[in-house]
């Protein structure tokens, strides 16, 4: 495994991690606490020490699952989970210091910790990063000892750049894949003078990078794979990184090209964001060990060609730029 530092936090993390959504099972099945204790230590033993999971995920199951892990362990593993999901409606009026307060106190419970190493706001409303004192409850719970450094998940590149001008923010999980590029302009030049890390999340596009599906495949009515192609759910650009799904796979066969050798196309799109030095860490689901076993492979996957690289940037600005690039 190699390590990267994790801006400002000054925690030294795999450079390929875990992301805890589907940790418990396929998206829409029921969360299996056998299958998320397998999957967690099976990534413990690869070298894995940076684990990115939320209260929202299975109804708080997936942070009882990943505290259990760290308790159960003697390896320093840093957790970081999420918050604000939970407010129904998840509106800017509704984050108030208090209710993400009782938030992190939540999470701590579950997980069955006395500081968090990261919590990051989940996504929140634009005009959250408006407003400073959302940002000051997380200088004051850290003066409390409940955590140890402040984040945020953001949807939106302009969201991250806001969010870094808060001197308390010291990472920022954001979409960057070979589907959603944008990241590499402005925002990573900021994080990196700013030393901010960056968790790169939806690595594989929700699976489409894998080059696994098809046309023909079908995906369950509880999988938001499914239902939330329009956004139907929550912001579409979670869903297939915002690509439409057929012009994806059209995109996917021309990637499948510049790497004839590789049936699984997931540690070449993996090792593919591991090129950009801004980039702390990658954390890839994993519904089962083998998709765990299969994205750490882009370990020891060479680095993309210069040629590749122009290849595929090329294969973006003609299928996938318009409208996705100036969406998100």
């Amino acid at each position: 495994m190699n390590y990267r530092k994790l801006g400002k936090t000054g925690f030294n993390v795999s450079e390929i991690s875990l992301g805890t959504w589907q940790v418990g099972g396929k998206w829409g099945d029921p969360f299996s606490h056998d299958n998320a204790d397998h999957i967690l230590n099976t990534a413990v033993d690869a070298g894995i020490n940076f684990i990115d999971t939320a209260d929202v995920y299975g109804d708080g199951e997936s942070e009882k699952a990943v505290g259990r892990l760290v308790r159960s362990r003697s390896e320093r593993i840093y957790v970081a989970t999420k918050c604000g999901r939970r407010l129904q409606p998840h509106t800017n009026e509704a984050y108030q210091p208090n209710t993400l307060r009782k938030f992190v106190d939540d999470s701590l419970r579950n997980m069955g910790l006395e500081t968090l190493d990261l919590i990051q706001l989940h996504c929140p409303p634009t005009e959250v990063y408006y407003r400073p004192e959302i940002f000051e409850l997380f200088d004051r719970l850290k003066q409390e000892g409940k955590i140890q450094n402040l984040g945020v998940s953001v949807e939106k590149v302009e969201e991250g750049l806001k969010a870094i001008e808060f001197p308390n923010v010291t990472t920022v999980q954001i979409i960057f894949n070979m589907f959603r590029q944008r990241p590499a302009e402005l925002f990573f030049t900021e994080a990196h003078r700013r030393n901010v890390g960056v968790i790169v999340r939806v690595p594989l596009a929700s699976g489409l990078l894998t080059g696994k599906f098809t046309s023909e495949t079908k995906f369950s009515a509880d999988d938001h794979r499914n239902f939330n192609r329009d956004g139907a759910g929550f912001d579409k650009g979670e869903t297939f990184s915002g690509v439409d799904y057929e012009t994806g796979l059209a995109a996917v066969d021309e990637i499948r090209a510049i790497f004839p050798k590789d049936i699984n196309l997931s540690p070449d799109a993996l090792r593919w964001i591991l090129t950009f030095d801004a980039v702390s860490c990658i954390i890839p689901g994993a519904s089962k060990s083998a998709h765990l076993l299969s994205n750490l492979q882009a370990i020891d996957q060479p680095a993309p060609s210069p040629e590749q690289m122009t290849t595929i940037k090329a294969i973006y600005d003609g299928h996938i730029k318009n409208p996705v690039h100036y969406l998100w």
